[in-house]
């Protein structure tokens, strides 16, 4: 502890990348996040205007996209900013903010999307008990726990990690406060905090995806016993969207954090970020909503509302 230099601020490196480069990644992470945050705007306000979609599928659908929507904006407008200026710096405080944003909102997601296959499981399979079982009060219920189980796990992180010294090389590897990385700058045993990560891991990625899992092994069978071609179709249609998401979204982080031993690159580690803080939440309302036909109708019915009002006026 005699040789420790202590700092009030992080460097980030970022990618290693020419100053032409940066602005074309300026331009694309921009384009990106104009669409996620519009895309997921626009599904918050179909579903809150059209009653018609006052479900539980939808209800879900909410929070997913409120849960994208911050996951975005806790570290691409950072990103952009860093582009710009030479000096790609942040405070003690803004990193800790940063990293228990992420790592809290990425726990919601896995719980969320956990909740959302439960949710497909009893509609599919238990068609005649699905308003009893999905009542109103249920789906508040699992839709807090999913936020607080997130948000408390996350604090435990943070809360482990700023026990711990700093010093030396300021400099995290990575474009934003990634737990990992800022971990690497610690001058004290992290043997703790990386059984807890692995342990926090196991709660959610491990156990939700084996849900996940069991209940969709029930809906494939329940989809085999459909005896129209049509229906078998639609409703695997419905599900495969949700499943591909699923499987990208666990597998990213299940590969990161996991079996962060097995070879993982710097780079590997940041492109994966990217598809958290970026690509995933620009695919989710394309996946799970844009495509849908009921959420198609309620779009045209709004177009033709807005444009009626536009005639009288």
């Amino acid at each position: 502890m005699e040789n420790h230099t202590f700092f009030s601020e992080f460097l980030l490196l970022g990618f290693s990348v020419s100053p032409k480069v940066q602005i074309v990644l300026f331009v694309l992470f921009l384009t990106i996040y104009t669409v996620a945050l519009v895309g997921n705007a626009l599904i918050l306000l179909v579903i809150c205007i059209d009653s018609q979609l006052h479900t539980p599928m939808y209800f879900f659908l909410c929070h997913l996209s409120i849960v994208d929507i911050c996951y975005a904006s806790n570290n691409v407008p950072h990103i952009l900013r860093n582009f710009l200026v030479l000096r790609k710096t942040i405070s003690l405080v803004g990193c800790g903010t940063q990293m228990y944003l992420y790592m809290a909102l990425g726990h919601t997601e896995c719980m969320l999307l956990a909740v959302m296959s439960y949710d497909r499981f009893v509609a599919i399979c238990h068609p005649l008990r699905y308003s009893v079982i999905m009542n109103w009060r249920v789906c508040s219920v699992l839709v807090i726990a999913s936020w607080a189980c997130g948000s408390l796990l996350a604090a435990v992180h943070v809360i482990l990690a700023w026990q711990l010294p700093f010093c030396g090389a300021r400099e995290v590897d990575h474009f934003f406060c990634e737990i990992l990385a800022v971990l690497k700058l610690a001058c004290a045993d992290i043997t703790v905090n990386k059984l807890v990560i692995f342990a926090a891991c196991v709660i959610i990625l491990l156990l939700p995806f084996t849900l996940i899992l069991i209940s969709y092994l029930h809906i494939l069978a329940a989809i085999l016993r459909i005896s129209s071609t049509e229906g078998q179709r639609k409703t695997f249609s419905t599900c495969s969207s949700h499943l591909s998401v699923v499987g990208l979204f666990y597998g990213a982080a299940m590969f990161v954090y996991m079996v962060p031993g097995t070879g993982n690159s710097t780079l590997q580690q940041k492109i994966l970020s990217l598809f958290y803080s970026l690509v995933n939440p620009t695919l989710n309302p394309l996946i799970y909503s844009l495509r849908n036909k009921q959420v198609k109708g309620a779009l045209v019915k709004i177009k033709r509302s807005l444009g009626e009002r536009e005639r009288f006026s």
